[in-house]
């Protein structure tokens, strides 16, 4: 019994570490995912905006991008939550989007390419 109090405190100090979003799996699913639109140099735009220092930045922002006005419409900032709320189904969320992607189902892919996306600020 007394290496029980040890090991329950073990645990909770490790679970968030286990639970932390993982930049290089981030970047792998960018690279197949996104990497095919969107770039992460600054000014440069391809099918979608460059998506250099996004987290923060305000929606439909990027000089030289032709915006849906959907995204035109956008009065939010990319946050995190805000970005992990597009990613999650893009049309849904935004309605009128003109992005082709259909959305990433899996929160902790999300999660990771958001990690790998602030990795690039």
């Amino acid at each position: 019994m007394r290496y029980a109090i040890p090991l329950v405190v073990l645990m909770i100090s490790v679970a968030p570490v286990a639970r932390a979003a993982d930049v290089a799996a981030g970047r792998a699913i960018f690279d197949t995912t996104c990497g095919n639109c969107h770039s992460l140099r600054v000014g440069v735009n391809e099918v979608g905006p460059s998506l250099w220092h996004v987290i923060g930045r305000p929606a439909a922002s990027v000089p030289g991008y032709m915006y849906s006005n959907a995204m035109k419409r956008m009065d939010t900032n990319w946050t995190k939550e805000a970005l992990n709320a597009y990613l999650a189904e893009p049309r849904a969320d935004v309605h009128g989007a003109e992005m082709f992607f259909k959305g990433l189902p899996n929160a902790r892919d999300r999660a990771n390419i958001i990690a790998y996306l602030q990795s690039q600020q």
